[in-house]
């Protein structure tokens, strides 16, 4: 690429980056001033309980529609950033989780993530393999679908070698379906009269993508949210495990004829774990160390702010890179095996998080 051909590429990711900030800039400003322009009106309780995630979505999905109606949504969609945004918050929400509680949570987390992946992935790969899917499409698909969406959907494609029509068409799948799961599964908590640390261990091991199950989480609570999040960042965790394995079998099994398949290195299992964790839990660590040792309570609360802003830039960015383009092209059968899926993900998320969760407690 030459110089001249950078420069507006560039400029174009500038102007995406300060239409992310702009919209989340109103974001804010409606979250605060909504409650006050509805307070005694009518519409008060409604105003006080939307949280920050709905008008980030919403403001996202409307950007979206009139950037796509002026022809300039793919040009500056890689100032969305939406992976930075979201990883960055979630790092500075390590900061507000005392260590003892990522600590106890850790065993069930990491018991619901091993079996819920093994249970959910296997489902898919075989319906996967009964409706005639390619096995590079059904490797992406049912990673996304059982660890972490899109995060999960990249690591495998480079595993297996998919192409990229093939992903673009998975992360597509992983943000229609977890748009309305955003919403729909607090909405059910609430409906079934879910303990906070349950509705955490849902969410976190249900919704596919990180930035939805934390924008699900807020909206559910603050002690719902630090538990959907260590749920989550174990599953997280575990991508570099499966890529590693999908390396393996692609290349012993499904390209074993090809001499020259590579085999997997420990290289190979670095280079697609998810670092961010490794960020969450230090984080939680420096916070937990900083208070026990007589740390300022506000200046957590500073860092509770900025992790505000990044999740709002991150859920704005969600609504920005929202594109059901790819799913008129493939056809019915990866949506009904995705759509499948996430039911089985579903039940068995909830399941395992009555057992494993029905009797922890956040505080």
């Amino acid at each position: 690429m030459t110089v001249v051909e950078r420069k507006p590429t560039v400029v174009y990711a500038v102007v995406g980056v300060l239409v992310v900030l702009l919209l989340g800039a109103a974001t804010r400003y409606l979250s605060v001033q909504v409650p006050v322009w509805t307070k005694g009106t009518a519409l008060a309780g409604i105003g006080k309980s939307i949280e920050f995630p709905i008008y980030a979505i919403a403001l996202g999905l409307i950007g979206n529609v009139v950037l796509t109606k002026l022809a300039v949504r793919d040009a500056l969609s890689p100032g969305f950033r939406t992976e930075f945004f979201i990883k960055t918050g979630l790092v500075l929400l390590g900061a507000s989780i005392n260590l003892k509680l990522l600590v106890t949570a850790a065993g069930p987390a990491i018991l619901q993530a091993l079996l819920l992946i093994s249970i959910v992935f296997g489902f898919t790969w075989w319906l996967g393999g009964k409706l005639g899917i390619d096995d590079k499409l059904r490797a992406l698909l049912a990673s996304a679908v059982s660890i972490c969406g899109v995060s999960a959907a990249i690591a495998a494609a480079g595993a297996v070698q998919a192409k990229k029509e093939q992903l673009a068409y998975a992360a597509s799948l992983v943000i229609v379906f977890a748009l309305p799961s955003i919403f729909l599964l607090p909405w059910l908590a609430g409906v079934f009269g879910l303990p906070d640390a349950v509705t955490g261990a849902w969410i976190g091991g249900n919704i596919d993508t990180t930035a939805a199950v934390t924008a699900a989480g807020t909206l559910a609570g603050e002690d719902v949210l630090k538990i959907a999040t260590i749920v989550k960042t174990t599953q997280n965790a575990l991508i570099g495990f499966v890529a590693i394995a999908l390396t393996a079998y692609f290349a012993l099994k499904v390209e074993r004829k090809d001499a020259r398949a590579a085999r997997p290195t420990l290289g190979q299992f670095w280079e697609r774990f998810p670092k961010f964790v490794l960020g969450f839990v230090a984080a939680s660590i420096i916070g937990t160390l900083y208070l026990q040792w007589g740390g300022d309570k506000a200046t957590l609360a500073t860092v509770d702010d900025l992790r505000t802003w990044f999740l709002i830039f991150a859920f704005v960015a969600i609504g920005l890179e929202f594109s059901v383009k790819g799913l008129r092209e493939a056809g019915w059968r990866p949506v009904a095996v995705f759509a499948s899926a996430t039911v089985v993900n579903i039940v068995v998320a909830l399941g395992l998080a009555l057992i494993l969760f029905g009797s922890f407690t956040v505080g």
